[in-house]
């Protein structure tokens, strides 16, 4: 059970990171469980930290 709930956060973190790279809006969370969604945010805001140290273009 745990490796399934782990793949599933780690699912959820790198689709938020893609959302973000992509310039989505962080309203655009396609999650509802509050631990998945803070998965998902803390991708995007990894992804919008990343593009304004200039690592992605």
């Amino acid at each position: 059970m745990k490796r399934q709930k782990r793949d599933r956060l780690s699912r959820a973190h790198s689709k938020g990171y893609q959302a973000g790279v992509a310039g989505r809006s962080k309203d655009n969370c396609p999650f509802q469980s509050s631990e998945v969604r803070s998965e998902w945010l803390g991708g995007w805001r990894e992804a919008i930290d990343d593009k304004n140290l200039g690592l992605i273009k």
